[in-house]
C-alpha cells in the first residue's frame, strides 16, 4: 500500500494502532496543543501531499472535544494537499439525533455530517450507525460496516440448540434477525416505549423465549436502561440463561457494573469501537476487535476495490 498516511486523534489510539498493525503501516503522530484560551491546534506530523489520508477518530466521550479535534485534523489534511481524506469513525455519537421529534429541536446527525464534509472529508467509513437513514445525511460516499460477523463468530462456539436472539425493540429487529440467521436460531423482540433518556418501558416480548437461552442484541448500550428493563420481562417469561451483546459498549453512568451485577447475566459482549478503561471492566465482559474489518475496508478503499462484501447483510 503506497502513498497512504494513517493518523489517529485522541479518542481511541489503541484501535488505530491495531488497524495499522493489520495493514503493516505506521501510525503517524499527531500533535494536539491547547492554548490558554482553551482553543485547540492540530498538526499532522507526516507528509500528506497527494497521499490517501485516513483519520481514525470515533466520536466518544468527551464527544465535543473529539469532534473539534477531528474537524481540525480534516482541515490540516486539506491544507497539506492530501489527495483524498477518509474519516474512519467507528462510533458516530450524533447518529441518535436523526429526526425532528419535537418542536424547534436540532438534528445533530445531519449537522455534524455537514461539518465533517465542510472541513474536508472526502469519504466516511462508519460502523453500525444507530439509524440507517444517517447514511444519507452525508454528501460524500459512506461505507457502513457492521459487527454482526464478529459477534456471530464468538457465539458460534456455544451450544445454540435452545437459543433465541432477542432485540430490545422493533427498531433493532432487522439487525437482530440478520444475526439470528447467521447463528441459525429464532428471533424475538421487545415492545419498547421510551419516555426519557433513562426511562423506558417494555410491555411484552414478541416471540417464544420461555425456557430458552437468550442472546440480547442491541446496536449500543449507553445507560443500560433498556437492557435492565428487558431483563425483567425475560425473567417473567422464565428464560433459562441470558447473554448480552452489542456493537458499541458505551456503558455510561456505571451501566456495565449494573448489568454485570444481574445474577442471571452470564456474559456481556461488545466490540472495541469504543474504548473501555481497564478500571471499569468486569469479569463477565468480553471485548471483540473490529480492527481487522476496518483494516480490510481501508485496504479496499485505498486500492479501489469493492467494499460491499464487508457490509452487505447476509
Amino acid at each position: 500500500m503506497r502513498d497512504i498516511a494513517i493518523f489517529s486523534g485522541s479518542a481511541h489510539p489503541q484501535l488505530a494502532a491495531e488497524i495499522c498493525s493489520h495493514l503493516e503501516q505506521p501510525l503517524h503522530p499527531v500533535r494536539v496543543e491547547r492554548f490558554a484560551t482553551d482553543c485547540l491546534e492540530v498538526q499532522l506530523q507526516a507528509n500528506c501531499r497527494e497521499r490517501d489520508v485516513f483519520l481514525v477518530q470515533p466520536l466518544v466521550r468527551p464527544v465535543q472535544e473529539n469532534l473539534v479535534e477531528l474537524l481540525l485534523m480534516l482541515d490540516a489534511a486539506r491544507g497539506a494537499s492530501a489527495g483524498r481524506t477518509t474519516v474512519v469513525m467507528p462510533y458516530y455519537a450524533y447518529a441518535r439525533s436523526d429526526k425532528k421529534d419535537a418542536p424547534r429541536i436540532s438534528i445533530g446527525a445531519r449537522l455534524v455530517a455537514d461539518l465533517l464534509v465542510s472541513a474536508g472529508a472526502d469519504r466516511v467509513l462508519a460502523m453500525t450507525l444507530h439509524s440507517p437513514q444517517v447514511h444519507g445525511f452525508f454528501s460524500v460516499p459512506v461505507d457502513h460496516l457492521h459487527a454482526l460477523r464478529e459477534l456471530a463468530a464468538h457465539f458460534a462456539g456455544y451450544d445454540l440448540t435452545n437459543t433465541t436472539v432477542v432485540s430490545p425493540d422493533l427498531g433493532n429487529a432487522k439487525e437482530a434477525a440478520a444475526f439470528a440467521r447467521m447463528l441459525g436460531v429464532p428471533v424475538a423482540a421487545g415492545a419498547k416505549q421510551r419516555f426519557a433518556d433513562d426511562r423506558v418501558s417494555i410491555s411484552s416480548v414478541i416471540g417464544d423465549v420461555t425456557g430458552r437461552d437468550v442472546i440480547v442484541l442491541d446496536d449500543e448500550i449507553a445507560k443500560g436502561s433498556t437492557v435492565i428493563e428487558l431483563l425483567d420481562r425475560l425473567r417473567d417469561l422464565n428464560v433459562r440463561t441470558i447473554r448480552v451483546a452489542c456493537t458499541h459498549g458505551l456503558f455510561a453512568s456505571g451501566a456495565l457494573k449494573r448489568i454485570s451485577d444481574q445474577p442471571d447475566v452470564l456474559e456481556i459482549v461488545c466490540t472495541n469501537t469504543v474504548p473501555i478503561p481497564q478500571s471499569e471492566r468486569v469479569p463477565k465482559l468480553t471485548v471483540l476487535s473490529i480492527a481487522p474489518a476496518l483494516a480490510e475496508a481501508m485496504r479496499r478503499i485505498h486500492n479501489g476495490e469493492s467494499v460491499s462484501a464487508l457490509f452487505d447483510a447476509p
